[in-house]
């Protein structure tokens, strides 16, 4: 009998959501704990150090936090069909693509969490701390520990007065999405992707479960919310990427999107974090340093800048810097279709390795 692994996260969280799928899509044996107030305590800040979620701890009982990590050292420890493609174009899609779900999306997920379903998310809050209390007390837990995380939507970008932005462009996101789910069930063929469990975890988490946004996906973009149903059950360990590196044209709308809202805003935080780094040499980063503007759909907006977020990016940099000169020339040919001179031209800080929920310098 294969060993288990034990997942302490929840239904409502943006990056359990990404992990539980990769678990099932690698056929991994796992049990999945709710990790209340008390697991928390007992489990989760004695064994990382600080309050978080997803928390993996293996059959030999080491553990694992950051799901990018997690699913790092999960295909090292375990071989096997890979969710990264092989080929240069596709993987390079595929890096920037998780990227854009795990560090971009998180705009409208808390959004429309936060300004659609705060009263549905602040019960799941409570019910989560506390399964065992009345719902009346429920609530009120619910109240306090959602806090933090309704004042993060704003921190976010997403400001009153940029709600109707942040709307037009999740619309037209789940347009280019339904278009190519339409054609292929998952984004490089019929085997999910980092990118897809990238996408995953606000798209099922927040914009799938929660329910005013949920209803919506299922109503107005039905080829996402199978897809969503897909990597939430996906079959362990099948599929293939689409042969000779092609990436679909479905893809190019999607990744100019990332190029066109998100690669500026990583622009501005990489020089404002090489900045950082040569006032206070050798030092952690802070998970925010300050706050910058962006624009979204013709509105100009502020948020906080995440240095997190270019540790991110600097997988697809390292990765496409690592490339031979035939693979290089193949990756700027699709970056150029797609928009992305400016990752070509990129100007990188000084290489970031991650310290729990910030970075520092590598």
């Amino acid at each position: 009998m294969q060993a288990q692994y034990k997942l302490y996260g929840a239904d409502i969280s943006y990056f359990t959501g990404k992990v539980r799928a990769y678990l099932r899509w690698k056929g991994l044996a796992f049990e999945e704990i709710q990790a209340d107030a008390r697991v928390f305590k007992e489990v989760i800040v004695p064994r990382v150090g600080f309050p978080v979620i997803p928390v993996l701890i293996a059959p030999d009982n080491s553990c694992l936090q950051d799901s990018t990590d997690i699913i790092d050292a999960l295909e090292a420890r375990h071989g096997g069909p890979s969710v990264y493609p092989s080929t240069p174009c596709q993987r390079l899609a595929a890096l920037l693509l998780e990227t854009f779900g795990d560090e971009w999306l998180v705009i409208p997920a808390m959004h429309y969490r936060w300004h659609h379903n705060k009263e549905w998310a602040i019960r799941a809050f409570g019910a989560l701390n506390a399964p065992d209390a009345p719902p009346e007390q429920q609530f009120e837990i619910g109240q306090r520990r959602a806090e933090p995380f309704s004042k993060a939507a704003v921190l976010l970008g997403a400001e009153p007065h940029m709600h109707a932005a942040v709307e037009a462009s999740y619309e037209k996101l789940l347009a280019e999405l339904s278009s190519h789910f339409r054609e292929y069930p998952f984004l490089f063929g019929d085997r999910p992707s980092i990118g897809d469990f990238g996408l995953i975890g606000p798209l099922y988490a927040h914009q799938y479960r929660d329910p005013a946004t949920g209803e919506h996906m299922k109503r107005h973009a039905p080829d996402v919310a199978e897809w969503v149903r897909r990597m939430q059950h996906p079959e362990p360990l099948s599929g293939q990427f689409l042969q000779n590196d092609h990436v679909p044209a479905t893809l190019f709308p999607i990744l100019r999107r990332m190029f066109a809202e998100q690669l500026p805003v990583l622009a501005d935080s990489a020089k404002k974090v090489r900045d950082w780094m040569a006032a206070h040499p050798g030092e952690t980063l802070p998970r925010s340093i300050g706050m910058h503007s962006f624009a979204l759909e013709g509105s100009q907006g502020k948020r906080i800048i995440r240095p997190y977020s270019l540790w991110m990016l600097q997988r697809a940099r390292h990765y496409y810097q690592a490339l031979d000169v035939e693979s290089r020339a193949a990756a700027d040919r699709m970056l150029r279709a797609a928009g992305g001179d400016a990752f070509i031209t990129f100007d990188d800080p000084p290489p970031l390795a991650r310290a729990g929920l910030s970075v520092r310098p590598a």
